[in-house]
């Protein structure tokens, strides 16, 4: 058994294989149970709120009001979704630790969704879609 294996545990027999695998696998094998990560759908359906924020509204940075990208949204926002602000200190400098949507589960995730778009609304933020045309990308406001 050198190649890894993936059961969904989504009926029976699935269990029993994988149970089966537990049971044939060397010493030394790590097993991990786990809810399934976000999906790649799920992941690309943040990005158009957060450019949204990252054109329509500005944050204080260093004490001056300036657009923050997108990613600089996403830091902020996923910090006011967990309720903290993971922060460190390196060479007397206060860096904010950003928080990793690819690291949450399909749960969280959609709870991280359901907080991002009502904030966009409370804040009046349009999302903006990225489209393909002439081999290069643009970005256009999707109304209604």
């Amino acid at each position: 058994m050198s190649e890894r294996q993936y059961f969904r545990l989504v009926h029976a027999e699935a269990r029993r294989r994988a149970v089966q695998a537990c049971q044939t696998a060397p010493d030394g094998f790590i097993v991990t149970v786990a809810e399934p990560g976000r999906t790649l759908d799920q992941n690309a359906a943040q990005w158009p709120y957060l450019e949204g924020f990252a054109q329509q509204k500005e944050l204080c940075i260093n004490g001056a009001m300036v657009k923050g990208t997108r990613d600089d949204w996403k830091d902020v926002l996923t910090g006011c979704h967990n309720g903290e602000t993971r922060m460190a200190v390196f060479d007397g400098r206060v860096v904010m630790l950003p928080q990793r949507t690819s690291k949450m589960g399909k749960k969280v995730f959609s709870d991280w969704m359901e907080f991002l778009v009502a904030m966009a609304v409370q804040s009046g933020v349009e999302p903006v879609y990225k489209s393909i045309k002439n081999d290069s990308y643009f970005y256009t406001i999707k109304t209604g």
